[in-house]
């Protein structure tokens, strides 16, 4: 018995981030909200539960006039069209300028990292506090080649692995913007 509470209390000594695979989930240094605002296709994520077998997903934040963010996330699951509305904001838009929470259920709260974006805010990506949400988003459904391969190289070189990416079908969202011209 002793060994065993030994051994529980060397496990505990050890410190977490050596348990813990390293990866870099900073935020841009600069971020423009207002610029951030509109529509983002979701070209790629990690697989998670609340988006899993979803595609031609888009989200959308709106200013409200009281300053706060509206959150819609839409996309088509087993043939039927999905809307989940939510809330961002903005704790601390000085010390860290891209790091924004998001909640779609009463008060909790998940980190929204913007990790990079790109000069004209076309292309984006997108963390939390853990190394297993990622996303890519773009302001149309098929990125510009040379801005993916940069996100790309951006989350590699953070620590992700890329190629647990699940690449979203924009077909319906592609199909969508060919017909209004």
């Amino acid at each position: 018995m002793k060994r065993l509470i030994f051994a529980a209390l060397v496990a505990a000594a050890i410190p977490v981030s050596a348990c813990t695979k390293d990866f870099d989930n900073s935020t841009v240094d600069e971020f423009d909200l207002s610029r951030y605002l509109g529509v983002w296709y979701e070209i790629a994520r990690y697989d998670h539960s609340f988006e899993r077998g979803m595609d031609n997903t888009m989200a959308q934040y709106i200013l409200e006039d009281d300053g706060k963010v509206v959150v819609l996330n839409t996309g088509w699951k087993n043939g039927k069209y999905k809307v989940a509305e939510g809330k961002a904001k903005y704790p601390d838009p000085v010390g860290e300028p891209g790091a924004l929470r998001v909640s779609f259920f009463l008060f909790f709260y998940s980190d929204y990292n913007v990790m990079m974006v790109d000069e004209n805010y076309q292309i984006s990506l997108v963390g939390s506090k853990s190394d297993n949400y990622l996303w890519i988003l773009s302001r149309t459904p098929v990125p510009d080649p040379d801005l993916l391969q940069a996100i790309l190289d951006e989350a590699q070189a953070r620590g992700y692995d890329t190629s647990k990416l699940i690449w979203v079908d924009q077909g319906r969202n592609i199909d969508a913007l060919e017909s209004e011209k």
